[in-house]
């Protein structure tokens, strides 16, 4: 079995062509920067794993209309590659954030997207794009929308978090009570491995996320004592922070309105759809136990 896989050389790619790899599978790269990727498509692959794209831009200086280019137009153009192949699958990556930028209750499949940004709109775009097509009988389109994806070798906001915890600093927002879905690397990789091993499975849109979500005290309890020490909570009184970060929306001081809502905010996603569609009680490994690999890696 061979499967093409775009983004190979990124976090998420490198781990999961390792993953296939070491389960038999033959693992084809494909770097869409390449004027002439599209004659380097094998015709004959299993399926193509779609996970090249534009990052959300934390800092806020892309250009918008690189999103599209990237996230939306590239997408359309390899899979009608992939419509004149022999190709049997085809897995979208998309994004939680393509549907919804905050969350107020479990975030399904179902809801209507409302994205804010260029990015999740560019996805959105894409997503609609593919569903609107119709598909030959013989082949599968799976529309992936992870949640926040973590693993060894990965530093983003968690390692941003371990650092404040190394540093002995107190966490002052334990008196906000949060939850958040989390997505571990290996978990990532088993689902997608299941999902092209089931030749039974439906097209459609699934979401990522491990088992259980955790709040934000659950993550630094964690990192503390990954480090061997005691966790430092303060609970200070919610309505005390927020006069705070009033004063921040107008002086510059480390935390205004909308850090706290990033810092405090709860996002649940729920994984119950893939684990029907592929008769999983459970994924392999739990949010607590990803997440701890994920940490000692720091």
């Amino acid at each position: 079995m061979k499967i093409i896989i775009t983004g190979s050389t990124g976090f998420v790619g490198k781990n999961l062509s390792l993953y296939l790899f070491e389960r038999g599978i033959d693992i084809l790269g494909l770097s869409l920067r390449d004027k002439t990727w599209e004659e380097k498509i094998d015709v004959d692959a299993t399926a193509i794993i779609h996970l090249a794209g534009k990052a959300h831009d934390t800092s806020n200086t892309s250009v918008p209309d690189e999103y599209f280019q990237i996230n939306r137009d590239l997408t359309v153009s390899l899979f009608k590659q992939f419509i004149s192949s022999n190709i049997r699958d085809f897995f979208y990556f998309s994004s939680v954030k393509a549907v919804a930028d905050t969350v107020d209750d479990i975030l399904t499949e179902d809801v209507v997207g409302a994205p804010l940004t260029p990015y999740g709109k560019s996805k959105l775009e894409a997503e609609q794009y593919l569903l609107q097509q119709k598909l030959p009988a013989n082949k599968r389109l799976f529309i992936i929308r992870p949640c926040m994806i973590h693993g060894p070798g990965n530093k983003g906001n968690l390692n941003l978090l371990y650092k404040v915890v190394k540093k002995n600093i107190p966490w002052p927002l334990a008196s906000f009570h949060n939850n958040r879905s989390f997505l571990s690397i290996d978990n990532l990789s088993f689902l997608i491995n299941t999902m092209i091993q089931n030749e039974g499975l439906e097209s459609g849109v699934y979401n990522f996320s491990d088992d259980d979500p955790l709040s934000t005290n659950e993550l630094v309890s964690l990192i503390a004592n990954a480090l061997g020490r005691k966790e430092r909570l303060w609970y200070i009184p919610c309505p005390l922070i927020t006069f705070i970060v009033k004063i921040g929306d107008v002086l510059p001081l480390p935390l205004n309105s909308e850090r706290l809502k990033k810092l405090t905010e709860s996002y649940v996603v729920s994984n119950k759809k893939i684990k029907k569609a592929l008769g999983l009680s459970n994924l392999p490994i739990t949010s607590k136990e990803g997440l701890k690999n994920t940490i000692r890696s720091f």
